[in-house]
């Protein structure tokens, strides 16, 4: 690192030098005043002691850790997402009070290194954005590898971006909390951008800065309304499928579903329905303007082997064997991330297979998610299920007789429809699907 001159040092903000300190391996530095805190840095710079007046307050911030081991309140483990421990440790619990004791009583000024390397006291404005000594830094040490993933917020506010969500790795990503309040994250947004490697007494890599958001930059996202408070209308724009599968060809005309439906497809066992959702997953991503997002809870290993190499692979997936909790953080996490989406006006479908295994708290979560928002954007939710449960806009069951047999389409015409068709097909086709399902009752007298 070149050395810096008084002059410089007295121009820069109290944050770069607490960064310059920090490269210098000085300790206590952050309980310095700027101009005390000045002179030890020109005094380390020319490999002088630290003023006698100064070697007082820049002192050990406690007992060295033996074998060179971090100090135990370092970054959280990357499962500390599900617990409330992850938050932060200046607290009145024991252990916050033994961190404060073995650093000496620190005064109420006093920070504590996050995993990130970000402090969890309050930054200013200036200070929350990177600045260019930290990007600098950030050349120098060789870091900047750009990562993608999932947030996954903790209990204090920060959070990590999940690389393989929803299950945490070693690879996760630690987001500050003031990234965080910054770009108005919640569990998850997709984000990308680079980070840097871990530094000493550190586990996780940190992100230097956010620069996508779902797909857009992070300096466009602005503040939008709670998903929950926006106005909803009745789907009134059909996806056209445009397939010549005649199962889709027959849930496309018989029982359509447009932008903001609620669709359950239903039946036994091998009744066609995981079958029948890839299917819709390589018709819809073909539709302009969407952002097909599929989430796997306790389908079948094969079938996770499937989903991964087709042309949309899952957003969070857990195998048969997984337990019901990691089955709803699963679908959580992906429809928590479409209903950002909508929020920023964007228009999302949302595969879920299945429903079966969630809570039934969950599985109603998730369905009740999809709704059209009035002039915004939209969040269709399709899900397998055994059974309805219960307001879905659209219902196409599926016959496990005809399935096995092979006579297809295998759609039950007489359990399967749609509220309000003539929004999605006038009363033309409305008046078509009611006639059919008439002779489908009819015929099956």
């Amino acid at each position: 690192m070149s050395v810096l001159d008084r002059a410089a040092l007295e121009a820069s903000p109290l944050a770069d030098l607490h960064a310059i300190a920090s490269e210098l391996s000085m300790d206590g530095y952050r309980r310095l005043r700027k101009a005390d805190l000045i002179d030890a840095i020109i005094a380390r710079q020319g490999g002088e002691e630290a003023p006698p007046e100064l070697e007082s307050q820049v002192e050990p911030d406690g007992e060295p850790e033996p074998d060179g081991e971090p100090e135990p309140d370092g970054e959280p483990d990357a499962g500390a997402a599900r617990e409330d421990s992850a938050a932060a440790p200046e607290d009145g619990t024991a252990a916050g009070r033994r961190r404060r004791g073995r650093r000496g009583g620190r005064g109420r000024g006093a920070s504590r290194e996050a995993s990130g390397g970000e402090s969890v006291e309050e930054e200013s404005p200036a200070e929350a954005e990177p600045s260019r000594r930290e990007r600098a830094v950030a050349r120098e040490e060789g870091e900047g590898e750009v990562v993608e993933g999932v947030v996954e917020l903790l209990a204090n506010g920060s959070g990590f971006v999940r690389v393989a969500p929803p299950d945490p790795t070693d690879d996760d990503v630690y987001i500050s909390a003031a990234q965080v309040r910054r770009c108005e994250l919640v569990s998850g947004d997709r984000v990308s951008g680079p980070k840097r490697l871990p530094r000493r007494s550190e586990r996780f890599a940190s992100m230097i800065r956010i620069d996508a958001v779902n797909g857009r930059s992070a300096t466009e996202v602005g503040e939008g309304a709670r998903y929950d408070d926006l106005p909803a209308a009745f789907p009134s724009e059909r996806f056209r499928l445009g397939s010549e599968d005649p199962t889709l060809k027959a849930i496309e005309w018989l029982t359509p579903f447009g932008r903001g439906s609620r669709v359950a497809i239903v039946g036994e066992a091998r009744a066609g329905k995981s079958h029948a959702l890839h299917l819709l997953a390589e018709a819809l991503t073909a539709v302009e303007g969407t952002t097909v997002l599929v989430a796997l809870a306790g389908v079948r290993p094969e079938e996770l082997s499937e989903w991964a190499i087709g042309p949309v692979p899952p957003a969070a997936a857990v195998g048969l064997g997984g337990s019901s909790d990691a089955q709803d953080h699963a679908v959580d996490l992906v429809v928590e991330q479409a209903r950002r989406l909508a929020v920023r006006g964007a228009d999302a479908v949302v595969l879920i297979d299945t429903l079966d295994g969630l809570h039934p708290l969950t599985a109603r979560r998730a369905l009740a998610a999809a709704r059209n928002v009035v002039d915004g954007g939209s969040v269709t939710v399709i899900a397998t299920a055994t059974r309805p449960l219960g307001g879905e806009t659209s219902v196409i069951s599926l016959d496990a007789k005809l399935t096995s047999t092979g006579r297809l389409p295998a759609l039950d015409l007489a359990a399967s429809g749609t509220i309000r068709p003539e929004l999605l097909v006038g009363e033309a086709g409305a008046t078509a699907i009611a006639e059919a399902r008439l002779e489908a009752v009819r015929g099956g007298q």
